[in-house]
């Protein structure tokens, strides 16, 4: 018995690896017909979703559909009503057909799909933590991220769509395209959705009351939102910046005019559809958020009007919103704002040293790793592309693009040609380093002073550890006079230049606007503080320990990596360690200079919880007179002052 038992469970384990070896054959998606009826009082979804589509491999018999997996299906048909064989599988959420007869390449089939389900907004498909669909009694928001309906290649498979939605009668339905009225009854109503280029017009809401409008700078935003409703005029007016600032670097946008959707808590701070922002409560908060507006409003160009052929090639879409995150910061705040913006998104990127950015579809989708890799990766290169092309053929390249491929597909390839066609230049091993290999140099300096009859000349190498590496690299010479500047070509693991100067060279020094994505000791420290940021977050605090043990090998004053340390022990209960750190935070370098004001603020709670009231107030005190506000400081400091803090209960 206990032997057919092993084999039994021998086989079974075996059944998910068969079936991700059976190949299933490309397919494009042209175009849906999705008529679904959205039932707020039972929180379900009931859809019939008409797809037409074409065969990108030779005789194709096998194919996958993604769907949420709260949604079942009952019945797969073709155009002539035929029932095609289909089976659920749950581990990738998908829908596998096998058709009756081989399709050829480039024919075309239309399937219909019948399937119905709950979506209370706590799922667990398809990624784990996320809310991408919702209904309640309300509103709802079905986001095209939670596959409501069978998707192919997601974000790659580009489509048009014609959405025929039923909602109760007086909730409003939000979705992408021309509107029109359909059948209206006393208890239900349809309203249809026209959108014929191809995009990825699959995100709707279903919405109640009356709607809010803002205008700024030519820009008429409409806002349907239950929370943020004070803030509304706000963000109107943040929007109509944004959108005319991107316009002037990204060319006309696919849409004059914006909705705004606030979705729930849980949600994705923002998601953007064709014409619709999707913001939650908590990405909105009480004034503008600058960055999600900038980052949102970029992906009406980059994912509405063009995507990437494949999720091998997300860095694009990823990369251009957040970087325009930073060319909007610095067009509000200045170029003294961009050094530090870009060092952050250097840190974000260097934490993820694999895969290239070239195989990111290896990553699980909205996971540390893939935003890490995506997009900030996918910004420091076009910071570094903006470097080594200079302004303004890069104000060039970021124009080119909607002309060339406004409701298309481009990969990596069509970017290094426009790259290369602006400037002038075979920008191949640019892209064939920082795209499709991995890792980052770290430099190393060597160099001798000789006088000549003219003045003197500098001799020397620069030495790294990638052998494939090869950039312009800036080398800034201080000396009795002004100072100079020249660009080395650095070429492999060694690199020798010669430069002469009429003034005496005092301090040589590698790329001093930290152009480049390097590693030296202080970025190690950052990228190690990072690291253990993202795995504190994920509640791994082991591994978030060794990681902030890391950045304190190499400065043991780190004020952050303590501070950071403390925190964990706080939330562990260990207050014996945690004030210990605490300590040494504000015995450390102070940097970030936020952590002085905090390290007093949590030392104060640990005093608080041990009954050690005196201690703790003066804690507070020491706090409310660094005058240092950072995420409300000052605020949580006077509360205490009034109240002792307690210790959350623990939940069973």
């Amino acid at each position: 018995m206990a032997g057919k038992l092993w084999i039994a469970a021998l086989v079974a384990a075996a059944v998910p690896t068969l079936i991700a070896q059976q190949r299933t054959a490309r397919i494009d998606v042209r175009h849906y017909v999705i008529d679904a009826e959205v039932n707020t009082r039972t929180q379900t979804l009931s859809a019939k979703a008409q797809i037409r589509f074409a065969a990108v491999d030779d005789n194709a018999t096998s194919l996958a559909f993604e769907l949420n997996n709260a949604l079942n299906v009952s019945r797969v048909t073709d155009a002539t009503g035929r029932q095609i064989s289909a089976s659920r599988l749950q581990q990738d959420s998908t829908v596998r057909l096998s058709l009756p007869e081989p399709l050829p390449r480039g024919k075309e089939l239309t399937l219909t799909f019948e399937y119905d389900g709950r979506l209370t907004g706590n799922e667990e498909s398809p990624v784990f933590g996320i809310k991408f669909a919702s209904i309640q009694t309300d509103y709802a928001f079905l986001l095209y991220p939670a596959r409501w309906f069978p998707v192919n290649e997601y974000t790659a498979d580009r489509f048009s769509a014609e959405l025929r939605i039923t909602a109760p009668a007086g909730m409003k339905v939000i979705a992408s395209g021309n509107e029109s009225a359909g059948e209206t009854t006393l208890e239900r109503a349809t309203t249809k959705f026209d959108f014929q280029q191809t995009s990825f017009p699959g995100s709707i809401a279903v919405v109640k009351g009356d709607p809010l409008r803002a205008s700024s700078q030519g820009v008429n935003t409409t806002f349907w939102v239950r929370q943020s409703k004070d803030v509304a005029n706000a963000y109107g007016e943040e929007i109509g910046k944004a959108m005319t600032y991107l316009t002037s670097i990204f060319g006309l946008p696919p849409f004059a005019n914006l909705t705004v959707v606030e979705t729930e808590n849980g949600a994705p701070n923002g998601y953007s559809a064709p014409g619709i922002l999707f913001l939650s409560p908590k990405g909105m908060g009480k004034q503008p958020n600058q960055r999600l507006i900038a980052n949102q409003c970029a992906r009406q160009w980059w994912g509405a009007l063009m995507s990437p052929s494949t999720r091998n090639h997300i860095w694009i879409t990823n990369g251009f919103a957040r970087y325009a995150e930073i060319l909007y910061l610095e067009h509000l705040n200045g170029p003294s704002s961009l050094e530090a913006e870009v060092r952050d998104t250097y840190v974000e990127a260097i934490t993820v040293d694999n895969p290239p950015l070239i195989q990111a579809g290896r990553l699980e989708d909205y996971s540390p790793e893939f935003w890490s890799l995506t997009a900030g990766k996918g910004a420091a290169v076009l910071n570094m592309l903006r470097y080594v092309i200079g302004d303004d053929n890069f104000g060039k390249f970021t124009k080119a693009f909607s002309d060339q491929f406004a409701w298309k597909s481009l990969d990596t390839d069509d970017v290094r040609k426009v790259a290369d066609a602006v400037s002038g230049q075979n920008l191949q091993y640019f892209f064939i380093e920082w795209i499709e290999s991995s890792g980052a140099p770290e430099f190393k300096l060597e160099y001798t002073v000789f006088r000549t009859q003219k003045g003197f000349r500098v001799m020397g190498k620069v030495s790294q550890d990638l052998d494939t590496f090869r950039m312009p690299v800036e080398l800034k010479i201080e000396t009795e006079g002004n100072p100079e500047e020249k660009r080395v070509d650095v070429s492999g693991p060694s690199s020798e230049f010669m430069v002469d100067t009429f003034g005496k060279p005092k301090r040589l020094e590698l790329d001093p606007g930290r152009k480049l994505l390097r590693l030296n000791p202080q970025m190690r420290i950052a990228v190690a503080v990072r690291r253990g940021e993202q795995f504190a977050e994920l509640g791994e605090f082991a591994d978030a320990l060794r990681e902030y043990q890391k950045a304190l090998e190499v400065n043991r004053i780190n004020s952050l990596a303590h501070y950071r340390v403390g925190e964990i022990f706080l939330l562990q209960n260990n207050f014996q360690s945690a004030a210990n750190e605490f300590r040494e935070a504000l015995n450390g370098d102070l940097e970030p200079k936020w952590t002085e004001v905090w390290s007093h603020i949590n030392l104060g709670k640990v005093f608080d919880i041990t009954s050690q009231r005196e201690r703790a107030v003066n804690e507070y005190n020491l706090a409310i007179r660094t005058k240092d506000n950072t995420q409300g400081a000052q605020e949580e400091a006077a509360k205490y002052l009034k109240a002792p803090y307690e210790r959350p209960k623990r939940s069973n």
